[in-house]
């Protein structure tokens, strides 16, 4: 949306419209509000804790009372809006079809597109705003998750790493840090006894194969 060509704006439009489609699931909106509340409850918790910060905690519960507030008086599901607006409508349907937006089949959309660069800016904010609710919820939800693990350093000796997850915890994520000058990809795999990994290598032949060298990397397991 930040670019100014007409190109780019349409595949911000593309993306909006992706969005809607996932957003379009009934219990989204509902299940993002139940995490909210969850994990105000949990921070509320830690109140009276002396080695917890109250104003930092003040500051986060205040930050999921505002995505709660927004998403809750928002009507009906994400991007709802949206999905009134016919021009927008008629865009979405035809976005999926190859050359299904050339300017014989929409001549609205090409106009738009021919429009003023701050113009064109200005409806892009308007239309995405309608979901800013629901995406700032989530980014406040995935923060609060990636934040919960300590990153531990490990070694794949020989290529593979496996690692046994403790009993009675459940966790949510596994995030995998490792150095790109490796020129290494993780496959990951896992349950919720183990995780899985073995570091592969793109080779000269175009496929993943997998390497034998140790490989260094960082995990977090996130709950």
């Amino acid at each position: 949306m930040a670019r100014e060509p007409a190109l780019d704006h349409h595949f911000a439009l593309t993306t909006i419209f992706e969005v809607m489609d996932v957003a379009a699931r009934a219990d989204l909106k509902s299940d993002v509000m139940k995490d909210l509340e969850k994990q105000k409850q949990i921070l509320n918790s830690y109140r009276g804790n002396p080695a917890i910060a109250e104003s930092v905690l003040d500051k986060v519960i205040s930050q999921i009372e505002h995505c709660f507030s927004a998403l809750n008086a928002q009507p009906g599901k994400a991007g709802q809006p949206l999905q009134e607006n016919d021009w927008l409508m008629s865009i979405r349907s035809r976005v999926g079809i190859p050359g299904g937006t050339c300017e014989f089949d929409l001549p609205a959309y090409f106009e738009w597109q021919h429009r003023s660069v701050p113009s064109r800016q200005t409806d892009l904010a308007r239309w995405s705003d309608t979901l800013s609710p629901l995406a700032e919820s989530i980014h406040l939800l995935l923060k609060l998750l990636r934040d919960s693990g300590a990153p531990q350093k490990v070694i794949a000796v020989g290529g593979q790493f496996q690692q046994n997850l403790p009993q009675g915890r459940t966790f949510q994520l596994l995030r995998l840090s490792l150095d790109p000058e490796l020129r290494l990809i993780p496959e990951i795999s896992g349950n919720r006894l183990m995780i899985s990994i073995r570091l592969m290598r793109h080779e000269s032949d175009d496929r993943l194969h997998t390497t034998n060298e140790d490989g260094a990397f960082e995990i977090t397991l996130c709950s």
